[in-house]
């Protein structure tokens, strides 16, 4: 793998989770780093998801929806338990994962957020998601990705 390992490309080298990680040279110019990825590694983009931090009820959760998607913000407080959602402040969710923007992972965060997976990873044998830094992508099937963060899958996109 090209550069050091990441919290979550650590993660799934300990709880040996076969994956695959794809990295590309990232264009700090990019508008969208999830569709950066998928031309980058020539990805079908219903299957690489973004990874979004939120805040339902006050509290920090992450919703990882596919990168054509948006979160459905109303649909994550219901998968999540809660009322009212709204997307969480980038400096929150950055201290919290400590990921930055753009190379936020599901997986490894800093403290332990609740996770809600869309429901249309389920029909892929596998998806992408972000390992840990821009430029690093990870492949691996959505129900491993849901067992280690122990992510509630519900339809969160919109």
């Amino acid at each position: 793998m090209a550069g050091k390992g990441t919290p979550a490309t650590a993660l799934l080298v300990k709880q040996k989770v076969a994956h695959v990680l794809h990295a590309y040279d990232h264009d700090p110019r990019a508008e969208s780093y999830g569709l950066e990825a998928v031309e980058a590694l020539g990805l079908d983009p219903a299957r690489v998801f973004k990874t979004l931090v939120a805040e339902v009820d006050g509290k920090l959760t992450v919703g990882v929806v596919p990168v054509t998607g948006q979160l459905d913000l109303k649909a994550l407080a219901a998968a999540a338990g809660g009322k009212k959602a709204k997307m969480a402040d980038p400096a929150a969710a950055q201290r919290a994962t400590g990921y930055v923007l753009g190379g936020i992972s599901p997986l490894g965060h800093r403290s332990r957020l609740p996770v809600v997976i869309d429901s249309s990873a389920e029909k892929f044998e596998t998806v992408h998601c972000s390992a840990g830094r821009r430029g690093l992508e990870v492949e691996l099937a959505p129900g491993d990705l849901a067992r280690l963060t122990g992510a509630v899958v519900a339809p969160i996109a919109g």
